[in-house]
């Protein structure tokens, strides 16, 4: 399985998207300025899919 941590928080640097703290387990918290809510973000993303619901739930249009 692709590791997708990395290339989800340089996609969410890229669009603006920035950390805003360290949640509950390990899991980060960002802030989108797109949807200007936060959102939770899981530092072990191995799935195509967990790492495109995390595009949609920050607004930014990019599947992988």
């Amino acid at each position: 399985m692709a590791e997708y941590e990395k290339k989800v928080r340089e996609q969410l640097s890229r669009n603006g998207c920035r950390f805003i703290r360290r949640g509950k387990g390990d899991h980060d918290i960002w802030y989108s300025p797109i949807t200007n809510r936060n959102f939770a973000v899981d530092s072990r993303i191995k799935s195509r899919h967990t790492a495109n619901a995390i595009m949609k739930e920050s607004g930014i249009k990019f599947h992988f």
